[in-house]
């Protein structure tokens, strides 16, 4: 079946980041907790603690941007505005955009691909890291503290299936995580785990001739 859409995935593909090789607690951002721990003068330990469940109920949209950082203000003891302008300060530190894959999307557009983004994100760490221009290139967008669902679950990639109105073999979803690729597999959307942009860039066009 004729491939017609490529999903991108937004963090370690579109965004790429600078990780630690030893992630604390399994947070691959650890650049990122470490920069916001030190500018508000906490321990990483301190700072975990403080967004526990909130961080997670934010990528997954169960509560809004405003009541996320209500709750970790309150419990490091500053400011909602404070707070805000160092998380996106720390993404956008740590995070540069992967121009070589957003030009190779933009020539795949044009030859007449359907071009997604499905990606888990909390909504500080959106705002910080899709806010360019370019994204409005990409339709249709998923993510997931604006939909109430996250990877891996199967929900999500179905739905962002329905919204591009495609068979699953009609389709490539890039992601970075072996565990976000398993149940795009299980539903039958060939997949990439993404490693680089040449691998990437080979796999696609093996897919699409």
């Amino acid at each position: 079946m004729k491939i017609k859409a490529i999903i991108f995935d937004v963090g370690g593909v579109l965004a790429l980041g600078k990780y630690t090789n030893k992630p604390l607690r399994g947070h691959r951002l650890f650049g990122v907790h470490n920069y916001i721990s030190k500018k508000l003068k906490i321990s990483i330990d301190q700072w975990f603690d403080a967004i526990d469940t909130t961080y997670a109920l934010s990528i997954e949209g169960k509560i809004s941007k405003q009541k996320t950082l209500l709750i970790i203000s309150k419990n490091i003891k500053t400011s909602e505005k404070k707070l805000e302008k160092i998380l996106i300060n720390a993404y956008k530190r740590h995070f540069k955009q992967n121009k070589e894959l957003f030009k190779y999307a933009f020539k795949l557009k044009n030859k007449g691909y359907k071009i997604s983004i499905l990606s888990d994100q909390w909504h500080v760490s959106k705002k910080a890291l899709m806010s360019n221009r370019f994204y409005k290139k990409f339709n249709p967008i998923v993510v997931s503290c604006d939909v109430g669902i996250r990877k891996p679950n199967i929900k999500i990639y179905k739905l962002i299936l329905k919204k591009l109105k495609l068979n699953p073999k009609e389709t490539i979803f890039i992601d970075n995580q072996e565990w976000n690729i398993k149940p795009a597999k299980k539903l039958e959307i060939n997949t990439i785990l993404f490693k680089n942009n040449k691998q990437c860039f080979k796999e696609i066009e093996e897919l699409i001739k």
